[in-house]
């Protein structure tokens, strides 16, 4: 059996799992890449809640792909992904997002998990504090995609 290997880890900061949905754009991506960045999740040194962002407190961010985040349960037992991008464009895009994080902060500390791979992600939730970020509603179709979504 094979060593389990560590791809990357990171101390107090932002575990980001990242769903790329059909019709995404790099503009989400861009909105999405800021949010993660100065979303206030931290208290400040007297305590007020809600006050520090990721930068604000030189953490980390940890961004995994997770298409899963876009399955659809409305029917029956097995979940639905078409509401996720196909591997090459969400990887492209994925990838988009990833480097726009990167560039926006400290690429030291930004750190990314290994699209389509099978990975075990363990978390110390500091909270605990679960948020959903969406880059927005777009135009209404027909049959409206899924929204994009990050986990924070």
């Amino acid at each position: 059996m094979k060593e389990k290997e560590v791809v990357s880890s990171i101390g107090k900061g932002v575990l980001v799992f990242a769903a790329v949905a059909p019709g995404d754009t790099e503009k989400e991506a861009d909105s999405l890449a800021a949010k993660v960045l100065k979303m206030k999740l931290w208290d400040d040194d007297s305590g007020a809640r809600w006050k520090r962002s990721v930068q604000e407190i030189n953490g980390e961010v940890l961004c995994v792909s997770q298409f899963t985040l876009l399955a659809s349960t409305k029917k029956g037992n097995k979940p639905d992904f078409h509401g996720a991008a196909g591997g090459e464009e969400a990887k492209r895009l994925y990838q988009y997002f990833f480097e726009k994080v990167q560039q926006s902060y400290v690429a030291e500390r930004v750190k990314n998990g290994v699209f389509q791979a099978m990975m075990e992600v363990a978390l110390v939730n500091d909270g605990p504090v679960t948020i959903e970020l969406n880059a927005g509603q777009k135009p209404q179709t027909s049959t409206p995609p899924a929204p994009s979504s990050q986990k924070v």
